[in-house]
């Protein structure tokens, strides 16, 4: 799951720092475009190869003098189908991931993010035979849109990426260098005295650097237009995830509701069985043994006590009377009290989002406390709290020692159950958390906020 701006393109920025980080980053997806050379060159070798021995022995039936060409015709054809059989499916799976590698980079450095456009394969994939596996990659759109990528890519889009590291270079070295040394000769115009070249170098030098975020961007964007999902591919991918996440909520359901029967009957329901019995056992007795009825009626009191207790709690554990009364933000500011972590929270919620999306929020939030409580060995926690662009978005940040990951129950178990309930809501869960941390958390829920006029708050 990508990082950062996980819905929307990100707010640029043209601080120093950043539009140095942005030539850099350019640098290197310009790198990644042009390592698709490598496999479009394996493609087109077994195209044109196959092409050439199939022509090679058109042109040559019926001859009668072609024994000496036929060797070296059918030597280039099964070279052509060789590399076809053998090749081509690696090929088309590592355009694949360098693919999925420039969607990722787009959604991380230029805050386009880019959705998965590929058709699910079906189960047993890896042991479909070569003719079957390349019809289902051929069937594919998606599969073409890489190519076409690719393509564009090595032709055109490289330079887009590069072009702000190009004018750096380019300045600093044909302007910048010839002053300050004779190797290399200044650039031929009039008037190239070295005041001149060490302006101009360093106007140049400022357009590339200025320009890093803006190039960025629209490198993002021209992948996006080739890389992200098309109109059908978007439609297939959107009721795939409707159906996952409506199986997955009818499960959460389910088994919330068992949990709910459990608590009951092993908890309160038992309490007040109890209860009625001791009751019962009060007035047999209360006239012949008033002391010991005393004893029973203060039994069944401390079980009644005890009974609203835990009534109270399942309750709070279903939706907590300070989310209801008070909202997302201090109901969290309550569970961090609770919490025995040093927790830092900043919100800044003018409104109150709807009800489900606002228990959905707060559920996440205290897994993830409870996770990081369990887990992470860390010693404070930052939680932000915002909401912009229709999204409300719930950063959780802890300075443990990292590691976690929803596929990785040991490093903080709940992670996947986050995701489920989330995407239920079309939310999005995003994870940073190297070795030795800090493990950051990023969740965004579209939602909009009630005015606080009207909210119940």
């Amino acid at each position: 799951m990508p990082t950062g701006t996980l819905s929307q393109p990100g707010r640029l920025r043209f601080t120093p720092g950043a539009c140095l980080t942005a030539s850099v980053r350019g640098l290197a997806l310009a790198a990644v475009a042009l390592a698709g050379f490598v496999p479009l060159l394996a493609i087109l070798a077994a195209v044109g190869l196959t092409g050439l021995g199939v022509a090679g022995l058109i042109l040559i039936t019926g001859q009668p003098q072609h024994d000496q060409r036929v060797p070296l015709v059918l030597l280039v054809l099964v070279a052509g189908l060789a590399l076809a059989r053998f090749g081509i499916p690696g090929t088309l799976a590592g355009l694949r991931r360098l693919a999925s590698l420039t969607r990722q980079l787009a959604g991380r450095w230029c805050g386009v993010p880019i959705a998965e456009p590929y058709r699910p394969l079906p189960a047993g994939a890896d042991k479909l035979g070569y003719a079957r596996l390349l019809q289902l990659q051929a069937k594919d759109p998606a599969t073409w849109r890489d190519m076409l990528w690719v393509t564009v890519s090595l032709l055109a889009a490289w330079l887009l990426a590069a072009a702000s590291a190009l004018m750096i270079v380019i300045g600093f070295v044909a302007f910048i260098v010839p002053t300050l040394s004779h190797a290399v000769p200044p650039p031929a115009f009039p008037g190239n005295t070295e005041p001149t070249l060490v302006l101009l170098g360093l106007a140049i030098i400022s357009a590339g650097v200025l320009s890093a975020p803006l190039l960025l961007r629209g490198y993002g964007l021209l992948a996006r237009s080739m890389l992200a999902p098309g109109g059908h591919a978007e439609l297939e991918q959107r009721v795939v995830q409707l159906t996952q996440t409506r199986i997955e909520a009818l499960d959460t359901g389910a088994a919330e509701i068992r949990r709910i029967e459990r608590d009951l009957h092993d908890g309160a329901q038992a309490r007040l069985v109890a209860m009625g019995m001791t009751l019962d056992a009060a007035g047999q007795i209360i006239d012949t043994n008033p002391e010991a009825a005393r004893a029973l009626l203060y039994e069944a009191r401390d079980a009644s006590v005890k009974a609203l207790a835990e009534l109270r709690d399942l309750v709070r554990g279903i939706h907590p009377p300070v989310l209801a009364d008070r909202g997302l933000a201090d109901a969290v500011q309550a569970l961090a009290l609770d919490t025995p972590l040093r927790i830092h929270l900043a919100s800044d919620l003018h409104g109150r989002p709807p009800a489900p999306v606002e228990s959905a929020a707060y559920f996440a939030v205290s897994e993830l406390l409870a996770n990081v409580s369990k887990h992470a060995e860390a010693r404070q926690t930052w939680i932000d709290i915002r909401h912009s662009d229709g999204m409300l978005r719930i950063g959780v940040t802890d300075d443990g020692h990292g590691g976690a990951a929803p596929k990785n129950p040991a490093g903080g178990s709940g992670l996947r159950g986050i995701e489920r309930r989330l995407a239920a809501f079309d939310g999005v869960l995003a994870i940073s958390s190297p070795p030795g941390g800090p493990t950051a958390v990023t969740m965004e829920i579209p939602c909009e906020l009630s005015s606080p006029k009207t909210s119940s708050c």
